[in-house]
């Protein structure tokens, strides 16, 4: 298991991580000001990964899901668009996203938004 962000700490079988939205690595896609990373992936060899993904207003970020994951809005709204259909998402603070494995989606933000993901990966990031 992996900490990319945050600090983390044990108590018995409950794995916590503070600060898990500080200092994410960036993407460093040209003029997409986007930073991702993960909280905790794998832990115990879990299938599963969490981590905070953080976007800037900035050159949309295009990218497909290569496994299921779900998202909660923490901050700010994302505008999305399924790159398949045109079909477009306007997600704000609470409201709670699923992306299927294989959805290519166009991530924009009006100003700055943060979201918190989960996704069913058993491989390292």
């Amino acid at each position: 298991m992996e900490t990319l962000v945050g600090t983390l700490s044990k108590a018995g079988s409950i794995y916590k991580v503070e600060n898990g939205y500080i200092g994410l690595p960036q993407m460093d896609l040209p003029g997409c000001d986007a930073a991702i990373g993960d909280s905790l992936s794998n832990p115990d060899g879990s299938v599963m990964s969490a981590g905070f993904f953080e976007l800037k207003a900035s050159d949309p970020l295009v990218y497909t899901y290569t496994y299921d994951e779900m998202k909660v809005v923490v901050q700010g709204e994302f505008i999305l668009t399924d790159q398949r259909t045109g079909g477009v998402t306007h997600a704000k603070e609470r409201d709670v996203l699923f992306f299927p494995k294989g959805t290519t989606v166009k991530s924009e933000t009006p100003d700055y938004a943060l979201e918190f993901f989960t996704g069913h990966r058993s491989f390292a990031p």
